[in-house]
């Protein structure tokens, strides 16, 4: 990486990064003072990000609207929304922005160098000329706007941030994170709620908005990072000459200031609303929080991570396990926050009451001080470096580029100390120190000084209100018609014509010059092969195996698979309630504690799950395999030892032990109440598809609200249903964990394989005797199109049916479809139009299709949103060029980067869903030559999709009675 000739530019640092393979470096841009940073290497994922500090002096969201609003359009790239063109028509592996406490940041990440080059350019002239000066409506749309559509109707507020931020505080989860910050740091920026309390958003201005862009979207103010294998001095030079060069270094003030340690830790609570039949009982939340240092202390910043694993997050952990046994809470959990100056770490006790506020923290405290004086379990401390360590080296984050999660790891230093971006990204040094401190000391003195000796805390109580929602709304509703009463005729009448002028704004599309100007790729750019699939069928002793061969840098990922096709449907409730059990109960070797331990020493853990895979051959039939499946990962020298563990967890699990059950039944309904509230959208939409999908019942009663409605059953009568609970874990084990009833699923290289068959051989020795066949289990569906009713202010609407089942077929075209309706259709009418925060749509190779809202302050309007689909297929009509910017944006989603660990799960997708490589390029081909015919023949799939009126709604108590005509059945969720 040869930077010596970038005169525009001065060098500050430039180094080694021998732990990521890379070579960074740190820059300043010279006349603007944009700082600089890159990480070069051979990654082709290469990831942009230019970011901002971005401190608030009140709630109003002003730094979330403008990470919304920047994107609506610019100078160069004038069309109302390039965000939205990008991600339907570019080959991006990231796309997005996000607000934090105290940063807004713009990260985008391509494998594609041209389209790379694209994002950066659409990016930089998004943040620094935003077309929010000019269209006044862009803040109205995206932030907050009065709506009136005439003179005599009610007045109400709007704005896609306002819906978004109404979700968000709906969550207890969502009020008390908020609260906590708030509470700790009531001098600093992070007193504020960055995202916007919807209480304070309608107090933001529009020239307080401009002013907020003004002061903080400036080089002088940006962080810009540049990561993977790129010439970096080209695009140095193209940063400089097409933007920096334009602007002369400026003083921001935009410090983030460390808050005065308090003198005593200081209490405080807060209501949240539970729905009008909610009980007030076991609903409140309680919190012990405790600032940290700061995130400038590199083994500050791993310790306390491990501090968090050893004391609280593992199952049996002591905080938590002292806190469940003196039955405080029905769900503990905590976490270490050190992605702020002043990292927190805290303890949360989840459906407690207010009345055990005192015995928590003495329970904390005393805990605390117990492990002081008697030394902390050293082999918690050794699992939890283990468990960091394991996925530092290994990387993986999911969907996520790693360049982008390291991106945004530097900036827990970067961005308060410009001469300090490495410290945590280059971390094995740090990993090194804490092991040789697990028997010293050391953690002790740190739990002595953060946590016990530390007055710089807050104990927060969140506490439940009946019906707070249906009370602030009234109250709300009662100050904008009062706010309406006092307006004259005219400003009335200009209220009218705003609202007017806004729906004519939004349904104006962008000109075909303006779209033209977003640059995008062709279809000759885009690849026709299909990625690999890596397969290979064997036995080993015995048991069926299916190898993927892939380079996986010496870890096996193994997956042990367990057919449930012969478990009646009225015992798939209790399936799930075993898979949530298995692994954090006691075995007759290990209590649960010491099992998660030393699963976590010695490996990178194991974990179980519940798959379905529909078999694509026989789609009429609706037949698909259920598995019950044990997955774990680790050096290839530790399989051994991980077959052992799992064969503890499957054979071994005191099933019996009533009190961990409770506890366990308790965790899990709170934390699907949390999931409810937070991702309603992925639950409503799959309940309506279980009104007539066996599969999709499957699930629903194994993880979705059937599930829920049967763990609530089991935790509140527990003393009457413990025995038959108990009966039917021990009988579904033995059913199970048989000989006989396991495949197996291995992604490693060659060498990986090596003893593999010894120790299956040991493992299917020690499973349970074969049992006798059993019939094979029917799932019956009902249809009930239900709403269920929440606290929420806001809804997820979704709406399903099947298509195949109305004698229509599965195309590829099918995969355009969902990107024409997520950011075209839907998009304009339920989010532009509507102000919901999301919308979704989804059609798969059995026939199965849904549409879903996400946050939307509508329903009844939003189904009729829904109904509409088939008339604008009907008259689908694009340019050749639009056309093949869905196409990309289509591939896009298909062509992600896979991790090693990924390219061996698609493998087996495929493998169990008989999906064979013809149909994968098949549909490859009818995506990459479709044409705006091929869409409009989806018309009749749309049709008969939302023919088979399949609806649930999860949402607003009020909202869900007022439309209830549109259910066949009206209910409390919780």
């Amino acid at each position: 990486m040869d930077l010596t000739k970038l005169a525009a530019y001065e060098v500050i640092e430039q180094r080694k990064l021998d732990d990521l393979k890379s070579e960074g470096a740190l820059l300043k841009h010279k006349k603007s003072g944009a700082r600089v940073l890159l990480i070069s290497n051979d990654d082709d994922n290469k990831v942009f990000n230019i970011a901002f500090r971005t401190p608030t002096k009140n709630s109003t969201g002003v730094p979330h609207i403008m990470e919304h609003t920047v994107l609506c359009g610019s100078e160069k790239f004038p069309a109302k929304d390039p965000f939205v063109e990008l991600v339907k028509g570019s080959l991006n592996t990231f796309l997005n922005a996000m607000t934090y406490p105290d940063k807004t940041v713009y990260p985008i990440a391509s494998c594609n160098d041209k389209d790379f080059q694209n994002l950066m350019d659409v990016y930089m002239d998004a943040v620094l000329h935003p077309n929010i000066y000019k269209h006044e409506e862009i803040f109205r749309q995206e932030g907050w706007s009065y709506q009136l559509e005439d003179k005599d109707g009610e007045l109400s507020y709007n704005g896609v941030v306002y819906n978004e931020m109404k979700g968000a505080f709906s969550s207890p989860d969502g009020v008390l994170d908020r609260v906590i910050l708030n509470s700790l740091f009531p001098d600093t920026t992070y007193a504020n709620e960055s995202g916007g309390d919807p209480d304070e958003i309608p107090n933001l201005t529009y020239e307080e908005y401009l002013d907020f862009h003004r002061t903080y979207y400036h080089p002088s103010n940006s962080y810009i990072y540049l990561y993977g294998d790129m010439d970096m001095a080209e695009k140095l030079e193209w940063l400089d000459r097409e933007y920096l060069c334009k602007y002369d270094k400026i003083e921001v003030d935009s410090e983030i200031h460390l808050q005065k340690p308090f003198d005593a830790v200081r209490e405080l609570s807060m209501k949240y609303s539970v729905s009008s039949n909610e009980p007030l009982e076991d609903n409140t939340y309680l919190s012990y929080n405790k600032v940290v240092g700061t995130s400038l202390d590199r083994e500050l910043y791993l310790a306390f991570q491990i501090l968090d694993y050893a004391l609280l997050s593992a199952p049996g952990a002591p905080l938590k396990k002292a806190l469940m046994d003196a039955g405080i809470g029905k769900d503990i959990t905590g976490s270490y926050d050190n992605s702020i100056y002043q990292p927190i770490f805290s303890v949360v006790a989840k459906n407690a009451n207010e009345d055990q506020k005192d015995e928590f923290v003495r329970i904390i405290e005393s805990t605390l001080k117990k492990i002081v004086e008697e030394g902390m379990d050293p082999k918690a401390l050794e699992a939890g470096i283990n468990y960091h360590e394991f996925r530092y080296r290994e990387a993986d984050f999911g969907g996520y580029p790693k360049g982008l999660m390291y991106g945004l790891q530097i900036f827990d230093s970067w961005l308060y100390d410009e001469t300090k971006p490495f410290i945590h990204v280059e971390a094995l040094d740090t990993f090194a120190f804490m092991k040789k401190q697990v028997k010293n000391g050391y953690f002790e003195e740190l739990i002595q000084k953060y946590l016990l000796d530390n007055p710089h805390g807050s104990i927060v109580t969140v506490l439940p209100e009946q019906g707070r929602t249906a009370r602030l709304d009234a109250e709300l509703h009662d100050k904008l018609q009062a706010y309406k009463a006092s307006l004259s005729d005219a400003e009335i009448e200009k209220l009218v014509e705003d609202t007017r002028r806004l729906l004519e704004y939004q349904e104006e599309p962008s000109s075909q010059e303006e779209l033209e100007k977003i640059p995008m790729l062709e279809r000759e750019d885009i690849s026709r092969e299909i990625a690999p699939v890596y397969n290979e069928e064997m036995t080993l002793a015995g048991v069926p195996v299916v190898f993927h061969e892939i380079e996986t840098n010496g870890i096996g990922y193994l997956d042990l698979m367990f057919d449930l096709s012969e478990v009646p449907a009225e015992q798939l409730p209790y399936v799930g309630v075993l898979q949530a059990v298995l692994g954090i109960i006691d075995t007759e070797h290990y209590d649960y504690g010491e099992l998660f331990n030393e699963i976590n020493v010695n490996t990178g853990g194991i974990g179980t799950s519940l798959e379905l895979y529909p078999d694509v051959t026989k789609v009429k039939e609706k037949e698909f395999k259920a598995t019950f499946e044990i997955k774990t990962k680790a050096l290839y020298e530790k399989i051994p030892f991980a077959l052992e563990m799992m064969q503890e967890i499957l054979i071994c699990s005191k099933l019996d032990d009533e009190k961990r059950l409770k506890e366990i039944l308790s965790m899990n309904k709170s934390r699907m109440q949390a999931r409810f509230l937070s991702s309603g959208h992925s639950a409503s939409a799959l309940r309506a598809m279980s009104y007539r999908s066996p599969i999709s019942r499957f699930k629903d009663m194994t993880s979705g609200i059937e599930y829920y409605q049967n763990v609530s059953r089991m935790e509140e009568h527990f003393e009457k249903e413990k025995e038959e609970l108990i009966t039917m874990l021990q009988s579904l084990v033995k059913t199970l964990f048989c000989r006989g009833n396991m495949m197996v699923s291995y992604t490693a290289s060659r060498e990986g394989l090596a003893g593999l068959e010894n120790e299956l051989e040991k493992l299917n020795m020690a499973l349970f005797d074969e049992q006798e066949a059993k019939p094979a289990c029917v799932i019956r569906c009902e249809q009930k199109n239900e709403g269920f009713k929440t606290s929420s202010k806001v809804q997820f609407a979704a709406k399903a049916g099947n298509f195949i089942d109305a004698g229509e077929s599965y195309t590829g075209a099918l995969q355009i479809l969902k990107v024409i309706m997520s950011y075209e259709y839907l998009w304009v009418n339920i989010r532009v139009k509507g102000g919901a925060y999301g919308c979704m749509s989804n059609f798969n190779r059995i026939g199965e299709g849904y549409f879903v809202s996400y946050r939307d302050p509508n329903l009844k309007k939003t189904l009729e949103v829904y109904d509409g689909v088939p008339e604008y297929l009907e008259n689908f009509t694009v340019s050749e060029r639009d056309m093949t910017k869905y196409i990309i944006g289509t591939i896009s989603n298909i062509d992600q980067p896979m991790t090693p660990a990924a390219k061996g799960d698609r493998s087996m997708n495929l493998y169990m869903n008989h999906v064979s490589e013809e149909m994968i390029r098949t549909e490859r081909q009818q995506i990459l030559e479709a044409t705006q015919e091929d869409i409009r023949a989806l018309a009749p799939v749309a049709k008969a999709v939302l023919a088979g009126n399949q609806i649930c709604v999860i949402g607003n108590e009020a909202k869900i009675e007022e439309e209830k005509d549109v259910f066949m059945e009206v209910k409390d969720l919780f």
